[in-house]
């Protein structure tokens, strides 16, 4: 079957929840047995979010190809369980870079290089390539960032209106995520937002086919009729997306709408019944737990949830794997001294430290993993939450003064944590050069690498087997100079590169479950397929809570 395409936009606010959407979608369409794929497409002119400060952009989500994603991927490869690349992922500043690159070589034949129609063709190629390959995917669902009436969004607009042209009818269909606002103090549902953007929408060019209206409360029959008729779509294409206690709930909601019997109808694919048990079982352990854990989030981004975004999801992942419900107690760590540490710990369950960069909160964090080990509380640490327990162990427990990671301090006498001047790049076979002078973007060591476990530890026991593969996202890694000198003391390695070379995953004995890993296992996690280190850390909050009792 020819792969069909099916745009989001939207309108009014941002944060609606396209990403959310887009995914439910193609999660319905997969429980129909569709092959599904799925982008974003991102107007903002950085190359992609690597580089930007997670306040303004939440988190950064990476691929096994190494690609620094929008975190709506990470939204994707969870309900679509699906590992995407970077052609799922392009910016304005890709598009641009990529059309005066070529311009820069004479591609063009010195012609004048213009939006249109040469950076809309680039972002059609962008978008085509999704059906590229030996086994295309059925549908292509393509998110577009941003608000309709942003200026710089207008191109990726004028691209997928011409695409309509391109495909024909039958093959590209156009949904609209509006707001429709309820008044609680009028009582009712108010349109006219609909109205507007949908107006704004039409000024160029583009008809949307479905209307997909976020709600507090569920829009009533009426009402879907009015914006049918003044938006100018099917009386049945207007469907409400109504706010859920969890966000896996929004493919039953969405169903229970229609929405996917008219995206089928009007993409013309074949007639299918949906196979939702899987996502209804989900649902049901999510809302009816066995019992409950309290995991402390150490870290500097506490203010904004979104810079955590996969690495909360993969806690819940691993909460409904042990029947539990979890209670996020998230910790500013440039809050934490040694005075107050056991008081912004007391009655958790469990530590997580994730990754960052730069010093700021650095202190906190180790202050929290010294408490976690000396409590005997169960500790995770992730990325720089790893290189911090290292830090810990190697300052209290190996005697080392002042051993910190040159990320800290440069000019630090020890430096259990530098910038490795070359190395190995398993994926490209080559071997390359890192210094402080480095351009920031393209830089650390990214996507996913194979690692090696040691039987009879933590992490060999979580895995059940001794090779595994993982994202990572950092500049620094461990320097071996100091790892006899923190074996001594009892510290496990339990997981290192296939040369020995890079220290992965290091672990401590005699403590109810201490471990900290080089990388970002939240990338991984799926709420059908819980990652078992998530999966392995909370049923150790769960022994540690029972113990408690």
């Amino acid at each position: 079957m020819k792969t069909k395409f099916l745009f989001i936009t939207g309108g009014v606010l941002s944060s609606l929840g396209k990403g959310l959407s887009a995914a439910s979608i193609g999660a319905l369409l997969q429980t129909r047995g569709m092959s599904v794929t799925i982008q974003k497409l991102d107007p903002y002119i950085n190359v992609d979010p690597g580089t930007m400060n997670p306040y303004q952009h939440g988190e950064v989500f990476v691929t096994d190809d190494g690609a620094e994603t929008d975190l709506d991927l990470g939204h994707y490869e969870r309900f679509l369980n699906l590992s995407l690349s970077q052609r799922n992922n392009t910016t304005s500043g890709a598009i641009y870079y990529k059309v005066i690159t070529k311009e820069r070589r004479g591609d063009y034949l010195g012609g004048t290089v213009q939006v249109i129609p040469h950076i809309t063709d680039e972002i059609k190629s962008a978008i085509l390539s999704l059906s590229e390959g030996d086994n295309p995917p059925d549908v292509a669902i393509i998110e577009i960032g941003g608000t309709v009436g942003d200026i710089e969004g207008q191109p990726f607009l004028e691209a997928i209106r011409q695409l309509r042209s391109d495909l024909g009818r039958d093959n590209c269909l156009y949904i609209h995520l509006t707001l429709v606002p309820y008044l609680r103090a009028a009582g009712e549902h108010k349109t006219k937002p609909t109205q507007h953007s949908v107006k704004e929408l039409r000024s160029i060019g583009i008809q949307p086919d479905i209307i997909l209206c976020r709600c507090e409360e569920p829009v009533p029959d009426d009402l879907k009729a009015k914006i049918a008729l003044f938006c100018n779509v099917d009386k049945d294409a207007v469907f409400s997306a109504v706010d859920v206690k969890s966000i896996y709930e929004l493919p039953l909601r969405l169903y229970e709408e229609g929405l996917d019997q008219k995206i089928a109808i009007m993409l013309r694919l074949p007639a299918r019944n949906a196979n939702l048990d899987a996502w209804k079982n989900l649902v049901h352990a999510i809302h009816n737990p066995s019992g409950k854990a309290v995991i402390a989030v150490v870290g500097k981004y506490v203010e904004l949830k979104e810079a955590y975004k996969s690495l909360h999801e993969s806690l819940v992942h691993g909460g409904i794997a042990n029947g539990v419900a979890l209670e996020l107690r998230y910790v500013n760590s440039e809050e934490i001294t040694p005075d107050n540490v056991a008081g912004f710990f007391a009655g958790v369950d469990g530590i997580l430290v994730p990754g960052g960069f730069g010093y700021r909160g650095v202190e906190g964090k180790i202050e929290a993993i010294r408490y976690a080990r000396e409590a005997k509380v169960p500790f995770f640490g992730i990325c720089l939450g790893m290189q911090c327990a290292v830090i810990e162990y190697g300052r209290n427990v190996a005697g080392i003064e002042g051993l910190t990671s040159e990320e800290f301090d440069p000019n630090a006498k020890d430096k259990i944590i530098y910038l490795m001047k070359e190395w190995y790049d398993f994926r490209r076979k080559a071997t390359e050069h890192r210094d402080s002078s480095s351009d920031k973007g393209g830089t650390m060591r990214l996507g996913a690498y194979p690692c090696d476990l040691k039987e009879k530890t933590l992490a060999f026991a979580a895995y059940g087997q001794e090779h595994i593969s993982e994202r990572h996202r950092h500049r620094y890694e461990f320097n071996n100079a100091y790892r006899d000198r923190l074996a001594e003391k009892g510290m496990i390695f339990s997981g290192l590169s296939p040369d020995g070379n890079l220290v992965e995953i290091v672990e401590l004995p005699d403590h109810p479950w201490f471990l900290g890993c080089q990388f970002h296992p939240e990338f991984h996690s799926r709420p059908m397929h819980p990652h078992p280190l998530f999966k392995a850390f909370i049923a150790a909050a769960c022994r540690y809570r029972n113990k408690k009792k």
